[in-house]
C-alpha cells in the first residue's frame, strides 16, 4: 500500500470512497458533504479541501470515476446491454453514458464491451483515485507559528480566478476614498472553491486588505473579517499565485497527516507578499496559512 493510501485510510477518506461506491452499486441517493465529512470523522469546514488534497480529485469526480468503473464491470458481462448498463449505474440515458465514455476513454460503450484488453486497461486506471498516480513530491518546509489577530476589509468575488484583481481594486478604491490606502498592511485571499475544479461562474473568493483598523460601518458588498488569532501552519510559496491551491493541497497531503495537529474551523488564507503588477510571476511570494487547534 502506498503512503498516500495509508494516509487516506488513517484519516477516514477511504471510508468515504467505499460509502460512495456502495451508494452507486445499490442505487441509493448520494450523501452531501456534511454526511461524507462525518463518515471520515473530519470537520465539514475543511473536508472538501482535505478530500481533494488526499485523493487528487473532488468527491464529484470520485463519483464520476466510480460510476464509469462500475459501467466497465457491467460491460464485461456476456449478456450486457448498453441501455441497461447506463440506467443501472445512474446515467439518464445510453447517450449520456456514451458521452461519458468518449470523454474518459475515447471509446464507445459497445467498443469497450467487445474489447476486453481495452476494458481491462481502463479498469486499472480508474480503480484508484487520481492522487495515486502522482509523482513523488519534494519535502515541504512548513512552520508552525502563532499569529496575532488582524482585521481585513473583504469583498466576495464570484467568477473567473483571473478577474480577482477587479475585486481587490474595488476594496482599494474604497480605501482611497477613506484616506486609508497609504496604510495598507495586508493583502489576503480566501478561496472557498478550487478554481482548477469549478466552472468559472461558480468560483468564490474573498479578496481582502488590512489597514490596521476598520471603520465601524462598511458599504455593501464590503464586510469585515478577522484573521490570525491563533496557531497556523505556514508554507512560504514562491511562484505564480495561480499555484497556491496546489501548494495548499500539498501542505495538507504531505505535512498535515503526520503532524499530530487538528485543523481549526477557521479560514485557510493566502497572505500575498508581492504585487503581481510590480513583481515577475516566477518570483511572486505568498504565505499559505492553515489554522490549527491549540495543543
Amino acid at each position: 500500500m502506498s503512503r498516500i493510501a495509508q494516509i487516506r485510510q488513517r484519516h477516514g477518506i477511504d471510508r468515504v470512497i467505499a460509502h460512495l461506491q456502495d451508494c452507486l452499486r445499490q442505487g441509493h441517493p448520494l450523501p452531501d458533504l456534511e454526511v461524507l465529512a462525518a463518515i471520515a470523522h473530519q470537520s465539514p469546514f475543511h473536508f472538501h479541501r482535505l478530500y481533494r488534497a488526499l485523493t487528487g480529485e473532488t468527491p464529484g469526480r470520485t463519483v464520476a470515476r466510480l460510476r464509469l468503473l462500475h459501467a466497465l464491470q457491467l460491460l464485461a458481462q456476456a449478456d450486457s446491454r448498453v441501455t441497461e448498463v447506463a440506467l443501472k449505474v445512474g446515467y439518464e440515458s445510453p447517450q449520456a453514458l456514451a458521452r461519458a465514455c468518449r470523454q474518459a476513454f475515447d471509446a464507445t460503450p459497445s467498443a469497450l464491451r467487445e474489447d476486453a484488453a481495452l476494458r481491462s486497461y481502463w479498469q486499472q486506471q480508474f480503480a484508484l483515485p487520481a492522487g495515486d498516480h502522482a509523482n513523488e513530491e519534494v519535502p515541504l518546509q512548513v512552520k508552525v507559528t502563532t499569529l496575532e489577530p488582524f482585521d481585513v476589509v473583504v469583498v466576495r468575488q464570484r467568477g473567473a480566478f483571473d478577474d480577482l484583481d477587479q475585486a481587490f481594486g474595488q476594496v482599494y478604491a474604497w480605501a482611497a476614498e477613506q484616506g486609508l490606502a497609504g496604510q495598507l498592511q495586508q493583502l489576503v485571499g480566501i478561496a472557498y472553491t478550487d478554481h482548477r475544479d469549478m466552472p468559472k461562474r461558480e468560483c468564490e473568493f474573498d479578496c481582502g486588505m488590512g489597514f490596521g483598523h476598520v471603520p465601524a460601518s462598511l458599504p455593501a458588498p464590503l464586510r469585515q473579517l478577522t484573521l490570525g488569532d491563533g496557531e497556523y501552519a505556514v508554507l512560504h510559496h514562491v511562484g505564480s499565485y495561480a499555484g497556491l491551491e496546489a501548494a495548499a493541497n500539498a501542505l495538507l497531503r504531505q505535512w498535515w497527516p503526520d503532524s499530530g495537529r487538528v485543523l481549526r474551523d477557521a479560514p485557510l488564507y493566502y497572505h500575498y507578499l508581492d504585487d503581481p503588477e510590480d513583481v515577475p510571476e516566477a518570483i511572486l511570494r505568498a504565505d499559505i496559512c492553515v489554522p490549527l487547534q491549540p495543543r
